[in-house]
């Protein structure tokens, strides 16, 4: 995928099996996200704490990825997940909790 993440609309980049997915986290994408993970608020509160479960940050992801690949499945997106680790997961994720507290 050839899409870049564009840094003015909140949007944050992971390599996936060799793919370039873009997070955009769309008042769409969140309200999807929000009704699996319940309040993001509390999301937000729980990784402040370090509390957020890896399932939680999949799912987040899941739901923000734009243009999302026919051939990824969300099973395969969360094992390549696991296989990048916290350290993997982690800017992308602080760049899409920064952009749900302060919006655009």
């Amino acid at each position: 995928m050839s899409d870049r993440a564009n840094a003015l609309r909140g949007e944050a980049e992971l390599m996936v099996d060799g793919q370039r997915l873009v997070l955009r986290p769309s008042f769409t994408a969140l309200v999807a996200a929000e009704e699996e993970l319940g309040s993001l608020f509390d999301l937000v509160e729980r990784a402040a704490n370090g509390r957020l479960m890896l399932s939680e940050i999949a799912g987040l992801f899941w739901h923000v990825i734009k243009n999302q690949p026919k051939d990824l499945t969300r099973e395969r997106f969360s094992e390549a997940m696991m296989a990048k680790g916290l350290t993997g997961v982690t800017p992308p994720l602080k760049i899409l909790l920064k952009q749900i507290l302060q919006g655009r």
